[in-house]
């Protein structure tokens, strides 16, 4: 294993050195970087065209240019990168930190929910093949995946954030909006939870009175603008989550992993009140990260105290419920802050840039001005990605469940969530994980646009900069990082195959 992967490094290397000559003579022969001094009238022009020289080594035939990029760039191998100088004399390095860690929070958050939603739509279209809601799966992953990434973003603009910022300054929805929301979400979990006629217009009805009940409760209370959770809804999101995560292993079959559970939950209600007064405004993250931390260790110690012969399950069991807890609790605080926020900003949502320069306030505060300018392109570059994700989760999960191993697995009685989750989800992930491994070095590609909609000072900004200055300098930064992102994700997919099926590490 350790030799396939060497010789892939290997080869991927000589595949990125050849790509990355390809990419500097194709940027210094895209036009003139001295064409708009030339036409300019300026007294020092002489001195400004002699500063750019300097700055970009034009007076070195392009090959020694590109030796002298090359060996800047191989220091990135022991992190002591020296990417030279842009056009302007910026700091290429400076600016490839600074554009990077937006990207990639942008493409990160994009690919993970990708991943997390596609591969769900796609195993519930497979499990429910032919209904309603596998048609209605494939009808709208046709339709995401045909969107024009320019023409979703510009209308999310205009949706999402100017007639969502100025319906937040008064809110209020009429009856027919709460009706249109309560039937949306009553035809979504009539469809998932499937079963026959009389089941699903039961499921129908329940969902929908429900739904509409909540929203207009909601929107009595002003609930908008001053948003929480409260212990109640925190309480029954960790009893659904229990109940999600014994359906994924036991079911109910096991008393003792039930009884875990139920401690985990308890114990979060008392840990609620214990953190109270660190939650109202925590020192900053490394607090949020102990913990989750503790949340972890406290769960699963009580999974491995009640947990019998099955303690690996059981521990599986109350880590995810004890975490899904804490996360309700964060969630709780957060949205108690949305006032707060909104009387700093009220428009929050901005069509423009990443975030609010030199933006200070609480923990909280801070929290929404980072991740509401990630709402709408973080939306654009998901939903393109769900598509694909859905479409061939889906006919893996079709093929793998129609093998001869499946059918032996239900001829001994094992219940469909044991035949799904057990054996045949694993095996149908197989081929998912070389399509996350392109995505994600994709959508860096495809963030080039998202981010020039969206005005966020990027890789894009920075690669199109680049190009309109036929500077190679920027260009070949982003062509650093897109290139080691494809390397980087194609080794994860080796590995994870070898995690997935055990013969591939033979």
């Amino acid at each position: 294993m350790l030799q396939f992967i060497l010789r892939r490094i290997s080869i991927s290397m000589v595949v990125l050195l050849m790509g990355s000559a390809l990419m500097f003579f194709a940027t210094i022969n895209s036009g003139d970087p001295l064409a708009d001094l030339r036409e300019s009238r300026s007294e020092n022009r002489e001195q400004l065209i002699q500063a750019r020289i300097d700055n970009m080594n034009l007076d070195m035939p392009w090959w020694q240019r590109y030796l002298s990029w090359l060996s800047g760039a191989s220091k990135c191998l022991v992190l002591s990168c020296d990417l030279g100088q842009a056009s302007n004399g910026a700091n290429i390095n400076t600016m490839l930190v600074n554009a990077a860690g937006a990207s990639l929070r942008l493409v990160s958050i994009s690919v993970v929910l990708a991943i997390i939603i596609g591969i769900t739509l796609g195993v519930l279209s497979a499990i429910r093949q032919y209904s309603g809601f596998d048609y209605a799966i494939t009808f709208l992953a046709f339709l995401f995946f045909s969107l024009p990434v320019f023409w979703a973003a510009v209308l999310l603009k205009d949706f999402g954030a100017i007639r969502f910022n100025n319906w937040i300054a008064d809110p209020a929805l009429s009856t027919t909006a709460m009706a249109v929301v309560a039937l949306i979400f009553a035809l979504l979990v009539a469809s998932v939870l499937g079963g026959d006629i009389r089941r699903q217009a039961l499921t129908f009805l329940v969902t929908g009175a429900v739904v509409f009940g909540a929203v207009f409760a909601f929107d009595q209370v002003g609930w908008w603008r001053r948003p929480a959770l409260g212990l109640p809804l925190i309480l029954v999101g960790a009893l659904l989550a229990l109940a999600f995560f014994l359906t994924l292993t036991v079911g109910l079959s096991q008393r003792k992993i039930v009884v875990a559970g139920l401690v985990t939950v308890a114990a979060g209600l008392v840990a609620y009140f214990v953190t109270a007064p660190i939650m109202v405004d925590p020192s900053g993250w490394l607090v949020i990260v102990g913990l989750l931390a503790a949340t972890v260790v406290v769960s699963g110690a009580i999974g491995w105290f009640f947990g019998g012969f099955e303690r690996k399950l059981s521990m599986f069991v109350t880590i995810g419920t004890g975490v899904a807890f804490g996360f309700l609790v964060f969630m709780d605080r957060l949205l108690r802050n949305w006032g707060a926020f909104l009387e700093t900003k009220p428009r929050p949502i901005s069509t423009i840039g990443s975030g609010i320069p030199e933006f200070e306030g609480t923990f909280w505060a801070e929290i929404f001005d980072w991740g509401v300018q990630l709402i709408l392109p973080t939306i654009v570059l998901t939903l393109i990605s769900i598509a694909g994700y859905s479409r061939y989760t889906r006919a893996s999960m079709l093929e793998t469940i129609n093998q001869d191993y499946i059918r032996t697995a239900r001829s001994k009685g094992l219940s469909d969530r044991v035949v799904y989750t057990k054996h045949a989800l694993r095996n149908a992930l197989i081929p998912i994980t070389t399509i996350v491994a392109f995505d994600f070095a994709s959508l860096l590609g495809g963030a080039v646009i998202t981010e020039s909609i969206f005005g966020w000072r990027g890789l894009g900004a920075m690669f199109r900069a680049g190009l309109d200055a036929v500077d190679p300098g920027p260009v070949m930064a982003y062509y650093l990082v897109a290139g080691g992102a494809a390397v980087i994700m194609n080794m994860l997919a080796d590995i994870a195959y070898a995690f997935l099926d055990p013969r591939i590490r033979r």
